[in-house]
């Protein structure tokens, strides 16, 4: 796949060693790749539990 940066420069996935953008394009494509890939830690998963019930509760107190 094939675009091109703001400055008009086209990036593919083999970025020229002389063209910065295209460079960073890349790595930032790879970091977020990589990103996407982590699991969620399980802190954050239980506090996502607590905020769930704590709406669900709010919600049926708000209906009484």
């Amino acid at each position: 796949m094939r675009y091109t940066t703001g400055a008009g420069r086209m990036i593919g996935k083999n970025p020229s060693s002389d063209d910065p953008n295209a460079q960073i394009a890349v790595k930032l494509k790879a970091l977020f790749q990589s990103v996407q890939e982590e699991a969620i830690p399980a802190r954050f998963l239980d506090l996502l539990e607590k905020l769930e019930a704590a709406e669900q509760r709010s919600t049926l107190q708000g209906k009484e």
